[in-house]
This record gives C-alpha cells, sequence and structure tokens, in this order.
C-alpha cells in the first residue's frame, strides 16, 4: 500500500492522466489481473447459459432423449454455481482495487503537498485540495474496479460472437460488426460528457475555496456587516455549480440513453434474423432459443462496456488534476548539505538585519509587511540571500529542522492535545514550553489527554495563540522567529511572555517580528525596519529617545500618551486593554 510515489514533473505518470491511471494498474497488477481473470470467468458463465439452454431443448425436449437433457441440465446448474463463487469473489477483488487506488492516491497526493510546502498554498486553491481528496480519488478508484467486469464484458462479446458465428455465420456476423457500429456511434457523446464533467468539477473547487474562506471569516464578515453580500455571491456562486451539474447529467443521460438503445437494436436485429433463419429452416429450435437467449444477454456486457466508458472518462478528469499537482515543484526545493560550525549567527542580506546567536532579537517595522518578508526569507519561504552560521541558508541540511517560523495562521492538528503540542513526546519539555507560552491554565482546564477538534476551534484566538507558542518553543530549533506570537492576548499575559522567552530560549536564536512594546522591551535587541531596511537599532528604551521614526510606529503616532501605547500591534486579532492595565503596560514599556 505504499509504493515509490511519483515525484515532480520528472516522473513519468505526472506527465498525463493516462500514465497516472496506468501507473496505478502497474503497481496494483496483481489483484487487478486476478479481478480480470475472474471477471472473465463470470461472464463466460453467464454467456455459456443460452447455449446450454439451447442444447438441452434441442438435444433433450425435441429429440426426446432424457441422458441430453439431464447432462445438460448439470451444465446449467454447474455454470450457476461457477458464476455465483466467480460473482462474489470478483466483486471483493474490485472493492479492494477501488479502495487501494483510491488510497493510493490519497498517500501520493499527501506527499506531494508535504513536499510542497509554503509553495502548494500559492498554486492551488484550499477548495481544489478538498476536491482532490474527496471527490477525484473516488473517481480514480472506480477506473480501476471497473477493469474486472469490463475485461469479463469484452471476452464475453468476442465469446458469443464466436458461438454465433459457429451457429449460423450470418447471426455471428452481424455481431461481429454490430459492436463496433454501437461503439463508433457513441464515442461521439464522450467528450461533451467529458467537458462537462471537467467544467463542473472547476466550478466544484471553486465554490468549495470560497466556502472554506467565508467560514474561516464568518465572524469578521458579521462585524462588518458583510454577510449578506457575501452570501449572496455565494448563491450566484451555487448556481453556476447547479447549472453545470445540470449540463453534466444531460450529458450523461444521453450516454446513458445509448447504452439502452443502441444494444437494444442490435439485439431486435439479432432476434429478426434469427426468426428468419428459424422458418427458413437454416436453423433449429434449439438454435433460434440460443440465439433469442445470446440477443437477450448481450444487454449486459455491452452496457458493462458502455459503463466502463464512462468510468474511465471520469477517472481521466480527476486523473488531470491529480497529475497537475505532482506536477509542481517547490519554488524553494530542499536540496542543501551544508552543516554550519561555529556560532549560528543569522544575517539578512536584503534587509541589513544581523542576528546574534543566543539572543531574542526583535524586528520591528513601520510596515507589517516587510516583517512577514524578513520572516519569510529567514525561514527559507521566499527567495533571498540569508547567512546561516557562515553558509548560505539554502545550502543548509535539514533546514526545515533547524529554522522554525510560527505565524497566527498556523492551526492546531486534531487529536490528543500533548501529540498535537509536541509530537516527538516529551512531558517535561512540553510542560516547560507550556509555562514559557503562559497556557498552563488552558492545558489544566482541559488536560493533555483531550482531544482536540479540527483547526482547535474549541479555544479562543489567545487561547489558540498561546498553544501555538508552546508548540513552537517545544520544537527548540536553532532559529526560531516569531511573527506577532501575542497579538490576541491580554497585557498581563503578554508581560509574562515576555519575561519567560528569554530563559526558555537561553543558548538558541530568537527572532520576534512585532511592535508591541512590552515584547520589544523584554528583546536583547531591537531593529527598526523602514522601507525594507533596517534604519536603527538598540535598546527598546535608547530608540524611543533617539528615533522618532520608531517611536511613532510603537506608539501609534501616540508618544505624547504613553498610556495608549500598551495595545500596538500589527496582529490580525487584538484584545483590547483599557483602565488600569494598559497604564501598567504602558509603563512595563518604558514609554
Amino acid at each position: 500500500m505504499t509504493p515509490h510515489a511519483p515525484r515532480g514533473a520528472s516522473g513519468a505518470v505526472s506527465s498525463s492522466p493516462a500514465r497516472y491511471l496506468l501507473w496505478l494498474l502497474r503497481v496494483q497488477w496483481r489483484t487487478c489481473a486476478a479481478g480480470a481473470a475472474l471477471g472473465v470467468i463470470w461472464m463466460l458463465s453467464q454467456a455459456l447459459m443460452p447455449a446450454a439452454i439451447g442444447r438441452a431443448l434441442g438435444d433433450g425436449v425435441a429429440a426426446r432423449d432424457e441422458r441430453a437433457l439431464l447432462t445438460w441440465s448439470g451444465v446449467l446448474l454447474g455454470l450457476g454455481i461457477v458464476q455465483a463463487v466467480t460473482s462474489a469473489f470478483r466483486h471483493r477483488l474490485a472493492v479492494f482495487n477501488w479502495l487501494a487506488a483510491s488510497y493510493r492516491t490519497v498517500q501520493v497526493v499527501t506527499r506531494q503537498a508535504t513536499r510542497l510546502g509554503g509553495t502548494l498554498p500559492k498554486r492551488m486553491s484550499t477548495g481544489e485540495m478538498m476536491s482532490i481528496g474527496l471527490a477525484d480519488v473516488v473517481h480514480i478508484g472506480g477506473a480501476l474496479d471497473i477493469i474486472s467486469r469490463g475485461t469479463g464484458a469484452v471476452v464475453a462479446i468476442i465469446a458469443v460472437a464466436g458461438i454465433l458465428l459457429a451457429t449460423s455465420p450470418a447471426l455471428g456476423l452481424i455481431v461481429l460488426v454490430g459492436v463496433p457500429v454501437i461503439l463508433a456511434v457513441a464515442a461521439p457523446l464522450l467528450r461533451p460528457y467529458r467537458d462537462r464533467e471537467q467544467e463542473h468539477r472547476e466550478l466544484v473547487g471553486e465554490l468549495s475555496t470560497h466556502a472554506t474562506d467565508l467560514v474561516a471569516g464568518l465572524r469578521v464578515l458579521r462585524g462588518i456587516g458583510g454577510e449578506a453580500m457575501f452570501s449572496g455571491r455565494y448563491r450566484a456562486e451555487s448556481r453556476r455549480v447547479r447549472k453545470a451539474g445540470v449540463a453534466v447529467a444531460w450529458a450523461e443521460t444521453r450516454l446513458s440513453g445509448a447504452e439502452v438503445l443502441l444494444p437494444g437494436l442490435l439485439i431486435a436485429l439479432v432476434t429478426w434474423a434469427g426468426a428468419r433463419f428459424a422458418v427458413r429452416g437454416t436453423i433449429g429450435v434449439g438454435e433460434l432459443v440460443t440465439c433469442y437467449g445470446y440477443a437477450v444477454f448481450l444487454i449486459i456486457p455491452l452496457k458493462t462496456v458502455g459503463e466502463a466508458a464512462g468510468r474511465i472518462t471520469q477517472a481521466l478528469v480527476a486523473a488531470g488534476r491529480v497529475t497537475a499537482l505532482l506536477a509542481m515543484e517547490p519554488e524553494l526545493p530542499h536540496t542543501g548539505t551544508a552543516r554550519p560550525e561555529g556560532p549560528l549567527h543569522v544575517t539578512d542580506v536584503a534587509s541589513g538585519l544581523v542576528v546574534r546567536e543566543g539572543r531574542v532579537t526583535a524586528v520591528a517595522a513601520a510596515d507589517p509587511r516587510d516583517a512577514q518578508a524578513i520572516a519569510d526569507r529567514l525561514g527559507r519561504y521566499a527567495p533571498g540571500a540569508v547567512d546561516f552560521g557562515g553558509v548560505p541558508l539554502h545550502t543548509v541540511a535539514d533546514v526545515r529542522r533547524r529554522v522554525l517560523v510560527a505565524v497566527n495562521e498556523d492551526r492546531l492538528f486534531s487529536g490528543r492535545l500533548a501529540e498535537s503540542l509536541a509530537p516527538a513526546g516529551g512531558e517535561a519539555a512540553l510542560r516547560a514550553a507550556v509555562h514559557a507560552a503562559c497556557a498552563e491554565d488552558v492545558v489544566d482546564s482541559v488536560g493533555l489527554d483531550a482531544h482536540v477538534v479540527e483547526a482547535g476551534r474549541e479555544f479562543s484566538g489567545g487561547q489558540q495563540q498561546r498553544l501555538r507558542l508552546a508548540r513552537a518553543l517545544v520544537a527548540d530549533p536553532d532559529l526560531l522567529v516569531l511573527v506577532e506570537p501575542t497579538s490576541a492576548v491580554d497585557a498581563h499575559t503578554e508581560a509574562r511572555i515576555a519575561d519567560r522567552l528569554g530563559p526558555a530560549r537561553a543558548g538558541r536564536t530568537t527572532v520576534v517580528c512585532t511592535t508591541s512594546p512590552l515584547m520589544l522591551d523584554r528583546a536583547d535587541h531591537v531593529a527598526f525596519v523602514q522601507d525594507g531596511q533596517v534604519v536603527a537599532e538598540g535598546a527598546h528604551r535608547d530608540l524611543l529617545d533617539t528615533e522618532p521614526r520608531y517611536a511613532a510606529t510603537v506608539t501609534r503616532g501616540e508618544a505624547t500618551a504613553p498610556a495608549k501605547t500598551g495595545t500596538a500591534k500589527t496582529g490580525k486579532t487584538e484584545t483590547a486593554k483599557t483602565g488600569k492595565t494598559m497604564d501598567q503596560a504602558a509603563e512595563r514599556a518604558g514609554t
């Protein structure tokens, strides 16, 4: 269940949807071959039944031969037993192939998503990923599910044509010529079905993206009165998806109708010709019954062939989405092999920021986007020249283990709280990190064994932020970059976090991107960034006195009213700090 997955554009299976399906078929060839063999036996046992019935009527009833009647009745019973047994095992293998292909695709997609990292959300929407994980994997599995029945149907059609040729060459030729004609007539119906299926698939992905965005921002939308406007847009997009779904249904209906009509015409022709041959005495009563039985039986394999065409069409559309994902390459491939030696000082060449090992360095930016850009370069999520311990960051081995960037968009994983915060274990380290993040009250209220729901929705914004900080601290990377780690907590909690962060990261390198006076005052070193460049450095209190631009950024231009500076933040969420709390925060910040 865990074969070597195709990787990137270099993998042959990522070059086309057909090659991806062939790769799955090659990986699962044993079970697919066994399913196809059972499907052939299952379908042939049904295909031979009309012949056995015809021989029983012709050799037994018409000729009044009791022995022949019993013989052919026994043959018919044996065919029924074979059909029942092979049907059960064929179905089990078909379901196994379907599930194996679906889960194998999930594994491949998950590995590629992990490999892409921060590149993925830039190249593919959330709704698109949801559609791949929910709908496309099912359609891809359906292509391998139909192999057993489809193979049996093709072999059965050939066998029926051979039997009819032996019985009556004219009837055999009708089947041999009629089946390709049916396929040729039905083939043009597959392309519109595929195009409409693909269009509907794209619209569903877009709608899923908008739905997740709406749910994530519902509280904000209500706060600004935009709920009605966005819900109206969502309804309009839903109508587009419904219209596209109706178009798919129409195309599928035409295809399904052709699956019934065209074989029906062939069956009617075989029945009519067989009856005329019987009247003329060309074939006997038994042969006539056989021809009629095959005319009825042909409905099953011909309809199965049509169903297989539809399943494969759906699978090709779905595989196209998967191969598009597999063809993506990370913006910054992880190919480093260098291992820095000596002090792990970090230098961001673009901004001029120099971070000393073992210190807490705060980055206060006049424009929050400049601080985020620095964090992205330090975390190697964006291109840029960064020196890490004397070597270029892009050459460093295990960079994802050595460098961690924690932002407020990070999510808590569902599952046991202790495992969500510290997957590698170590309760002592976890407790220390929880203490440093001032999250003891959160952990004590629910317990480390508590189950965390998706994205930690049971916790408030401030509680989630403290738990995310604890998770980042327990990881203990060489370089930890925190972006607005206290934007959603109150002043007292923020002061405690600021006091505890330095001791918790003793001996390690830490960068905090923030404009909070509390955090800046506790930092070992502060760098002020304007227009993407470090324009001033020093202690927080010194910069307040000597750098007016820094003071204006930190106090929001209200340096004459220091009691209001305790809430200055650039985060997406802020907790209001009022009254005495604000005065205490400003006093501690030295403003």
